[in-house]
């Protein structure tokens, strides 16, 4: 069963809203860059990677545009500056269909697989929790029955702000005492999710970015012990990036896909500031499912991640 396949006029709003600061920033720098020339040549080009980079796309993959639209202007011999945003949203968006980003929105459950198993992780402050409460609610929307389980039990206020989330979702909420086992959590978790016939189960996660070895351990184990309820538990694996962060979010994604088997992606604050490239890079570099992206506060600001959307959102839609 597929969910959120329609993209709606408001879907749309509340996307061109979030990427604001980014697009203006963007088109700003863009703008002087190219301000009194008529064609792009090699100082055009060198300007364009400056703002890629500074725009949090990330090094590797502002070379790998650059090289494709060095390839394009040799090629056509001669491209104009009024067609560079043109050909800028054509390769971006080419990028990202090469990476594994499709525009298959949210999740698409199949009927065996229930309880469907989510396993969130990512640090502390990146929007892990918030993500859990506003995923649980559109699930819920969509008619199933959902409940999270509380193993971040490191720290007292991610169990009470997951118990908030869960009154405010009204789903139930799994919990064990402050530094509890979060194997143990996850454990008791899913035996109750399997009891009650639930359809998804939202695993929250010590957000701690401590040594890799111990992270990868921690995780393992939670893994191994889920699965001695559903055997083949999490059936996804979401890793929660806060993007305002830029560059730090490149950091995390790093030591998170060496600790464990990251299997989607969900990038959050992106209408907080202007550094919605790092989007496009991530997805590049890590070539990993950007799942979601969150583009405000609200129970509704959480979207299925559009490619296409994203970047007519984000150059336009000629």
């Amino acid at each position: 069963m597929g969910f959120f396949n329609f993209f709606s006029r408001e879907k749309k709003e509340t996307l061109d809203n979030g990427l604001q600061k980014t697009k203006e920033s963007f088109f700003g720098k863009l703008s002087r860059a190219i301000a009194g020339k008529t064609k792009v040549d090699e100082d055009v080009l060198d300007n364009l990677e400056e703002i890629l980079v500074t725009s949090d796309v990330g090094v590797d993959t502002t070379l790998r545009i650059i090289e494709r639209i060095e390839e394009r202007v040799a090629r056509d011999k001669y491209v104009s500056t009024s067609e560079l945003n043109a050909i800028l949203r054509d390769e971006i968006a080419s990028l990202l269909t090469e990476n594994n980003s499709t525009d298959t929105e949210g999740y698409d459950i199949p009927e065996g697989k229930r309880p469907y198993v989510i396993m969130v992780v990512g640090v502390n402050g990146v929007g892990k929790t918030t993500t859990i409460g506003k995923l649980a609610y559109q699930f819920k929307k969509n008619g199933l029955k959902v409940c999270l389980g509380a193993a971040d039990t490191f720290r007292a206020a991610a169990v009470e702000q997951l118990v908030i989330w869960g009154e405010r979702v009204g789903v139930p909420v799994v919990k064990q005492q402050m530094g509890s086992d979060p194997a143990s959590v996850a454990f008791d978790t899913l035996t109750s999710a399997v009891a009650n016939n639930m359809d998804v189960v939202l695993i929250d996660t010590a957000g701690r970015l401590h040594n890799k070895k111990g992270l990868m351990d921690e995780l393992s184990k939670i893994k191994r012990v889920m699965q001695k309820v559903v055997p083949d538990a999490p059936h996804d694996v979401m890793l929660v990036l806060d993007g305002s962060t830029g560059q730090n979010a490149f950091e995390q994604a790093k030591q998170f896909t060496a600790a464990t088997d990251v299997t989607s992606m969900s990038i959050t604050k992106l209408d907080g500031s202007a550094k919605g490239g790092v989007v496009i890079g991530i997805s590049d570099q890590f070539k990993i499912p950007v799942r979601y992206i969150g583009l405000g506060e609200g129970m509704e600001d959480l979207q299925p991640f559009n490619r296409m959307e994203f970047v007519k959102s984000l150059f336009g839609d000629e």
